[in-house]
């Protein structure tokens, strides 16, 4: 089989046309790699059947309660997958399941995949993350087709129903990083519309206007990036007016998803999503969080002996279910923390913090949550940030080159916390994902 027939083996010559036009305009960047969703005909017919059903069922479960479908899922799990076939039958009670973490699966994620699983079509793809654990991802072309009815999901929320197809430009997603997998692709789901993956660090173009100029000429409907990229985004003098912008990977604050919102006239989702475990909700300020996305996905909060927490306290996020079916998730902890509010529509997170919670002293000796201060900075139109307090009580804010300007509001709006204990200011060099809340004082993570 030849390479482009692997990579998109339902491709017609207007796909091809597309594929060309995304990789051959004048002002394209480089692509640095290949891709292509090497979905089958018959797949892509389930994913399009999928996509309806995601559209139309609703998710949730009472408090207090697990949703009916975990006990089939839990017997299937310690059927099929070895890490849990080593144990016997499962325990009884759902919550005698040890929970699992990122560290288990980096350990050997060949144990957590069902034997089930037609390892000729199996795809990998690596993520580095925050927590010192990088990790080998199981997954499929249905895995990954499958993203997208979930982003439709979000986008309906907001009135957006996506509808480009042959012969557009649906997505675009952005990277801004010295290093970034770049790549085209179609969607067959979608018409063949095109999707381009793109990194806007001049250092992957020919000319530093051409990053303006080929978003402008691909124009399309949807832009998905981080708020670094999207930060960046701001910087270029674009006319393209996508119908919806789609951040993930990072906290989006609030202050950056006005700016965006006022620039670019559409809506900016706020997408809580895992490599793991794919889009688990969408923020939306009416309800006050983020709203889950996944019929078949069940939310946990837990505390740190992975006992599941009174409803509303926060806890550690930890999740089962999902559709990743190469990678069966059961009692995961995200290392990512909420609480959940139910809702007549179904649970919500609040209060979603990625990593787990630090404590900062202030001048009286009174403990602050780093939740406190990202609601301090919540104005602000800040890309990415660090907030770090030394052994000896010392306090540091780094902030994303492009948001050195918002400094000397940044350290007035944390004044009502830390009073007059000074804060240095340096720049965050780091282009990927930030530990956000780091403390070194005694009692910081109690």
């Amino acid at each position: 089989m030849n390479a482009e027939l692997e990579r998109y083996p339902t491709l017609t010559p207007e796909g091809k046309n597309t594929l060309a036009f995304m990789t051959e305009h004048p002002a394209a960047p480089a692509f640095r790699n290949t891709s292509g969703n090497k979905l089958l005909a018959d797949e892509v017919t389930a994913l399009r059947a999928f996509e309806n059903e995601i559209m139309d069922t609703a998710v949730g479960w009472e408090p207090g309660t697990i949703p009916p479908w975990v006990a089939q899922f839990v017997d299937r799990t310690f059927g099929t997958v070895p890490h849990y076939r080593a144990f016997g039958s499962p325990p009884l009670r759902f919550t005698d399941i040890a929970p699992i973490s990122r560290a288990d699966l980096a350990a050997d994620i060949a144990q957590f995949v069902p034997d089930t699983v037609d390892t000729d079509r199996l795809i990998n793809f690596r993520t580095t993350g925050t927590t010192g654990h990088p990790l080998l991802i199981a997954s499929h072309p249905l895995v990954a087709g499958s993203y997208l009815a979930f982003h439709k999901r979000a986008l309906r929320r907001f009135g957006v129903d996506p509808a480009y197809g042959q012969g557009q430009v649906g997505v675009v997603l952005l990277g801004h990083q010295r290093k970034c997998f770049t790549y085209v692709s179609v969607t067959p789901t979608m018409g063949e519309s095109g999707l381009a993956k793109i990194n806007l660090h001049p250092d992957d173009w020919r000319r530093p206007d051409d990053r303006a100029a080929y978003l402008d000429a691909m124009a399309p409907e949807i832009i998905a990036g981080d708020p670094i990229s999207f930060a960046e985004l701001l910087t270029l003098p674009v006319t393209v007016r996508p119908r919806a912008l789609l951040s993930v990977s990072m906290m989006l604050l609030p202050g950056m998803r006005e700016r965006l919102e006022q620039r670019f006239d559409c809506p900016v989702l706020d997408i809580y999503s895992l490599n793991e475990a794919g889009p688990v909700g969408v923020f939306d300020a009416r309800v006050g969080g983020h709203m889950l996305l996944q019929p078949q996905l069940y939310v946990e909060i837990l505390d740190v002996a992975g006992r599941p927490v009174p409803d509303g306290e926060r806890g550690e996020i930890t999740l089962t279910g999902g559709f990743n079916f190469c990678l069966p998730l059961l009692r995961y902890r995200t290392g990512d923390f909420g609480a959940l509010r139910y809702l007549p529509e179904g649970p919500v997170i609040v209060d979603l913090a990625g990593r787990s919670p630090v404590r900062f002293q202030a001048q009286d000796g009174a403990w602050l949550n780093n939740i406190d201060v990202t609601h301090a900075l919540h104005p602000l139109a800040i890309s990415h940030f660090a907030f770090y307090q030394g052994a000896d009580g010392a306090l540091t804010l780094r902030l994303g080159a492009g948001a050195m300007a918002l400094a000397d509001a940044a350290t007035r709006a944390l004044a009502p916390l830390f009073g007059t204990q000074a804060i240095a200011v340096e720049v965050l060099t780091a282009e990927d994902k930030t530990i956000q809340y780091i403390s070194d004082l005694a009692g910081a993570h109690a």
